[in-house]
């Protein structure tokens, strides 16, 4: 029997989950918090006269922000706590980075400045997945850094003094690599290709037709999976034929292009 096209066409894929978008906006709140509060330590916004600014003179209060500094952290490791033994128990590796991202990412940026093809596209592209691990590795390196500055407050407990001045360095170069990676996250929705996947982080789903334009191996698995119905001949294919099709279809596609 031939199988059914869907009808009415579903427009809307679901791309985020709720557990991912939870983690997503726990992690910014809990990073910019930290942010905040750990410039107000140093004490800049006292240096600078932010403090005289309306509403601003609790971000001179040291015991104020460092108290928001902890809860700041706490809901940090919360989120990375969730996130690890979420994507475990799931299996759910699809944001892990994986070999030739960096190639990858190099092909899909300069597909996107210069108007060429890109290479198919899984979930998350390449450079997302290369983002993701900056990111990670950046906010494990404040976590580290940051619970030993925490132990250094806990009575008769001595580190050294060499110890506690590279941890110091190590904080603050953690704290600058999460500062430039938040901008360069942000920065990727100036791209016009990418401002699509802005909708999946609040609503969870964004456009069907997008999911099969630039991830069309993610497209792909939907349909063998049974996630989403074909809506035509050629998804029907697709459907049937499983992954290799995209490839097949992709490889063709790139005859005389030069990436």
């Amino acid at each position: 029997m031939a199988k059914k096209l869907s009808s009415p066409k579903q427009s809307k894929i679901l791309r985020q989950s709720v557990a991912n978008r939870f983690v997503h906006w726990t992690t910014a709140l809990s990073v910019s918090l930290l942010i905040i509060t750990g410039l107000g330590q140093l004490p800049l916004y006292t240096r600078y006269n932010v403090t005289k600014l309306p509403g601003a003179a609790w971000l001179g209060d040291y015991f104020i922000t460092v108290n928001l500094h902890y809860l700041g952290a706490i809901g940090l490791l919360f989120a990375a706590s969730f996130h690890i033994v979420y994507a475990f128990a799931r299996r759910e590796f699809d944001i892990f980075p994986r070999k030739g991202d960096m190639k990858e990412s190099y092909q899909i940026i300069k597909a996107m400045l210069t108007k060429g093809k890109e290479p198919a596209s899984d979930k998350y592209l390449a450079e997302q997945r290369v983002a993701y691990l900056f990111i990670g590795l950046s906010l494990l390196l404040l976590i580290v850094t940051g619970l030993i500055k925490t132990l250094k407050n806990v009575p008769g407990l001595d580190l050294p003094h060499s110890l506690l001045y590279w941890n110091t360095a190590l904080h603050n170069i953690g704290t600058g690599l999460i500062f430039f990676g938040v901008i360069g996250h942000l920065a990727a929705f100036l791209l016009k290709e990418n401002r699509p996947l802005l909708p999946g982080m609040f609503t969870g789903s964004i456009n069907r037709e997008y999911i099969n334009h630039r991830h069309s191996l993610w497209y792909v698995k939907l349909l063998s999976k049974g996630d989403i119905k074909a809506n035509n001949l050629d998804e029907l294919k697709a459907q049937s034929s499983g992954v290799n099709f995209i490839h097949k279809n992709h490889k063709q596609s790139n005859v005389g292009n030069p990436l």
